[in-house]
């Protein structure tokens, strides 16, 4: 299988065949297909070669680095939501 997973994605990333055609010739859902295109492009022809256990450890460990970045950015938010209620309110008094 990741023969012809590293042996079809180029072919498709060059323009020789389609995601469609692709599909059709290994019998495998256009998602699937779009998978490997998605690995390819995220870790190159080497992790469509490599054990699946090494590659689902790489997407938990960039998976564990995204969702660390997406709670510190929503602590972010939090802080700008609540300076900016504060200067509202700063703001809203020094009119009154």
């Amino acid at each position: 299988m990741a023969n012809r997973q590293s042996g079809s994605v180029p072919e498709i990333l060059e323009g020789h065949t389609t995601i469609l055609d692709m599909a059709r010739e290994h019998d495998v859902l256009e998602g699937e297909i779009q998978q490997w295109i998605d690995t390819f492009i995220a870790f190159g022809t080497p992790a469509l070669k490599v054990n699946p256990k090494s590659v689902e450890a790489v997407y938990q460990k960039e998976l564990k680095r995204h969702r660390e970045k997406i709670g510190e950015l929503v602590l972010q938010i939090e802080v700008l939501k609540k300076a900016e209620a504060i200067l509202s309110e700063e703001e809203s008094s020094f009119y009154d």
